[in-house]
């Protein structure tokens, strides 16, 4: 029998917030740990099970929607995941949320647009301003925050390492991964 559980950490913030930065540092620690990782990135998952969808909302629910049901399939059969996408609506969340019965966690990776703009080396943000870049979340197109999401990162403020961090402490203190080797 394993130490960890099936769960589904749900990174969800604005282009640019942190959320591959960080998905990155918890990859390594869960490596680290031996424990088996999937990880389900909004645009890998776009460019292979999503291929083709665009980026209207009708589009954007369908995408959400089939990262979800990867993401139940393998949580409820052990296997953590983690997703790291823009997953703007709230209603969608909660929608994962309730397909997985207690193994959903909500991290929201909060960064304002400023600094999303700043952070942005795909220049994403200057062509959804300049108009080239239709239904672009955090321009012109709407983010809904997570309201009452398990876990906070205020990466304006600290490292992704620290925000990593955060987010394995809420993970062992709720037994669902066992804690670094040589820790007690």
């Amino acid at each position: 029998m394993s130490d960890h559980k099936g769960l589904t950490l749900w990174m969800t913030g604005l282009s640019g917030s942190g959320k591959s930065t960080i998905t990155e540092v918890l990859i390594d620690e869960f490596e680290e740990r031996g424990i088996p990782l999937e990880v389900l990135d909004g645009d890998v998952v776009r460019e292979n099970l999503s291929k083709g969808l665009g980026f209207s909302k009708e589009d954007r629910d369908t995408n959400i929607r089939r990262i979800a049901f990867v993401a139940n399939l393998l949580s409820r059969n052990g296997v953590p995941v983690i997703t790291a996408a823009i997953s703007p609506y709230r209603e969608l969340r909660d929608e994962a949320r309730g397909q997985m019965d207690g193994r959903f966690i909500e991290a929201y990776v909060k960064a304002s647009v400023e600094e999303c703009e700043r952070r942005d080396v795909k220049g994403l943000y200057a062509k959804a301003r300049a108009g080239e870049i239709k239904e672009f979340t955090g321009v012109s197109d709407p983010y809904e925050p997570p309201e009452n999401p398990e876990v906070v990162l205020e990466t304006e403020d600290e490292t992704p390492q620290e925000s990593a961090q955060r987010i394995i402490a809420y993970l062992e203190e709720r037994e669902l991964i066992p804690p670094a080797r040589g820790s007690s």
